[in-house]
């Protein structure tokens, strides 16, 4: 499914912005109804997507060798509603998401490093690491729901 880096950050980028939008039709739907289920649900669903289209950025980043500044626009914009749409046009535009996984060393000295012959491992592995991310990301999430709302009721 995910031939290629740009495939699999564009699907996780709309991904983003449509839990963005569930979030938002629940909190709607709270204020307006006394619904607190619909922003426990978009809620849910928002969370979850927001940490593996980050888990999806860091990946995709070091896989095209991003440098800090586009790594941490990628990432950062989870945080803005919408904003994974726009970056990820940009990132398209700019040739940033060209070319495939680089599953195999080629001439760059910095294949040679151990993150690169990590990164070689885990993209050779599709299966398995997409099975070790998603209960990364389940455990992070259940972790975060356990700790609660980020602000007390009022």
């Amino acid at each position: 499914m995910f031939r290629s880096p740009k495939i699999f950050f564009r699907v996780l980028a709309i991904a983003e912005a449509i839990s963005w939008t569930l979030l938002i039709g629940g909190m709607i739907l709270r204020a307006t109804h006394g619904l607190d289920v619909a922003v426990t649900i978009g809620g849910g669903i928002h969370g979850f997507v927001f940490l593996a289209y980050a888990a999806t950025a860091v990946i995709v980043a070091k896989n095209q060798r991003w440098s800090a500044g586009p790594a941490a626009t990628a990432i950062i914009s989870a945080i803005i509603p919408y904003a994974t749409v726009p970056v990820d046009i940009w990132l398209k535009r700019s040739g940033r998401l060209d070319g495939p996984w680089r599953t195999r060393a080629g001439e760059d000295p910095r294949d040679h490093s151990w993150h690169d012959r990590l990164l070689r491992v885990l993209l050779n592995r599709p299966a398995l690491v997409g099975g070790a991310l998603a209960v990364g990301v389940v455990v992070v999430f259940v972790g975060l729901l356990v700790a609660g709302p980020p602000v007390p009721k009022g």
